[in-house]
């Protein structure tokens, strides 16, 4: 009888969140090889204050924290991976994807107390707070207005870049 009254709650399920399909909000092809591109993302990063943690041939990352107000925190990743498209290796696919975690102030209460042994039983208390980001959330950036303001970005130092090799030679 009491069986029935009690609530068993599973694992909540989610539906899928992904779609893929054939747009490409995510990726640009460039007139420039893989190593030329993850070059031009780097510096687009750099101009931006992200700082650079990972750099390669193939392969930039960088991060930027932001604090829209007193307790929020939020952190940028930007992954760019490069690869070759033609069999030359003079045209290359930039795949970029940009990750925002979200962080709240926590304020924790800590208390402890003390008792001296040789007056008697007395205690006294001692509180004292601490404050930690707790991370609240993370999501794919999905805005496509995001995306295409980074590729003109990758593509503007492209351009520099082209021009200086031009004027070298």
């Amino acid at each position: 009888m009491l069986s029935g009254c009690v609530a068993t709650s599973g694992p909540r399920t989610f539906d899928v969140q992904e779609n893929f399909n054939s747009a490409t909000t995510f990726s640009r092809l460039f007139d420039a090889t893989p190593t030329q591109t993850c070059e031009a993302a780097r510096r687009a990063l750099l101009s931006q204050g992200y700082i650079v943690g990972a750099s390669g041939a193939e392969l930039v990352e960088g991060k930027k924290s932001f604090q829209p107000d007193a307790e929020s925190h939020l952190q940028m990743t930007v992954r760019v991976v490069c690869v070759p498209e033609a069999n030359e290796g003079k045209v290359s696919l930039g795949f970029v994807t940009a990750l925002q975690d979200t962080y709240a102030l926590r304020k924790t209460n800590n208390s402890a107390s003390v008792g001296v042994g040789a007056i008697g039983s007395v205690s006294l208390p001692f509180s004292a707070s601490s404050d930690s980001l707790v991370k609240v959330g993370s999501a794919t950036v999905t805005k496509d207005t995001f995306y295409e303001n980074f590729f003109d970005l990758v593509k503007r130092y492209l351009v520099i870049d082209q021009a200086q090799a031009d004027q070298a030679q």
